[in-house]
């Protein structure tokens, strides 16, 4: 298989093929990320040829071993930026090595969305993409701006609506700490507000973790942006989940999150408040800042 540096995938795509059409973000400007940092380019879009060895490598595994790939997920930032006719080609060669997959999903950029066509979302949910995976990180627009993430709370609305109306379905992730000190709070409920105008299947929380190779931490150092203390961060977290009130699951899993949470909103609300605020009332703020310096990389 042909893989470039660190893969990334959501938890919950754990079990799907991973397969690598692009390396890196065509963004990269978001001044909180280090993720693609151990790459020579910033962005890379991998041959067709390439694409279809790995397919084909995959089948005759799964021959061999009897497995069924039902998934599959493009890696890279955000696949989804490829030219809708290079997306097709790809599902075609999907559905030839492994025609009875049910979807191909992709980690994706709200701008990546706003690049189709309202004709080419649907020719796509048709070709199988469906499951996208947005970093959205949060709705405060204040934040958004800082943190060069290149869209708006309002484009967030408009470009995942248009999804919906392709009937194509998408999970957020959400940064936890990412508007800064003494601001969390609100911004988790502008999030909210925007989260409960569309149908996410899920909202997947990770905390903000800075790290001295990326921007945020220059920033920090000219005293232009001031961090949250682990403690701001998890009543963020429960402001997030006290104001979503729509139907979608809640996730905080991976590892930037000490503590890992699951439930389904609105019917597990009271668990996961219940959990938050046994953090907030009885952990010391010194064990979560240890647990945050010595998280490795991400």
């Amino acid at each position: 298989m042909h893989y470039t540096g660190t893969i990334w995938r959501p938890p919950y795509e754990a079990g799907s093929l991973l397969l690598e059409v692009t390396a890196g973000c065509t963004h990269h400007k978001c001044k909180f990320c280090t993720l693609y940092n151990d790459l020579p380019f910033t962005f890379r879009l991998s041959p067709l040829e390439d694409i279809e060895a790995d397919l084909q490598e995959a089948a005759k595994r799964n021959r061999m071993w009897g497995w069924k790939d039902r998934r599959v997920f493009l890696t890279g930032a955000n696949p989804f930026v490829l030219r809708y006719t290079f997306l097709m080609e790809i599902a075609g060669l999907v559905k030839k090595y492994f025609p009875s997959y049910r979807s191909i999903g992709s980690f994706a950029r709200i701008t990546d969305i706003s690049m189709k066509s309202d004709k080419e979302l649907i020719q796509l949910k048709k070709a199988g993409f469906n499951g996208l995976t947005i970093g959205m990180e949060t709705a405060d627009d204040k934040a958004l701006g800082f943190m060069n993430k290149g869209y708006s709370k309002n484009d967030i609305l408009v470009q995942c609506r248009r999804l919906e109306q392709a009937g194509i379905s998408y999970k957020f992730f959400y940064l936890v700490g990412i508007s800064g000190k003494n601001k969390g709070t609100e911004g988790a409920k502008v999030t909210a507000e925007i989260c409960n105008q569309l149908h996410p299947e899920l909202v997947g929380a990770n905390m903000l973790t800075i790290y001295k190779n990326s921007l945020l931490y220059q920033e920090i150092r000219k005293g232009n942006w001031r961090p949250e203390s682990e403690m701001e961060k998890y009543k963020e977290m429960k402001t997030l989940v006290k104001n979503l009130s729509i139907e979608t699951e809640f996730a905080a899993m991976g590892a930037s999150n000490a503590v890992q949470l699951y439930g389904i909103l609105p019917k597990d609300r009271m668990k996961l408040l219940s959990v938050l605020d046994g953090i907030i009332d009885n952990v010391d703020e010194k064990e979560l800042e240890y647990y945050r310096k010595n998280l490795r990389h991400l």
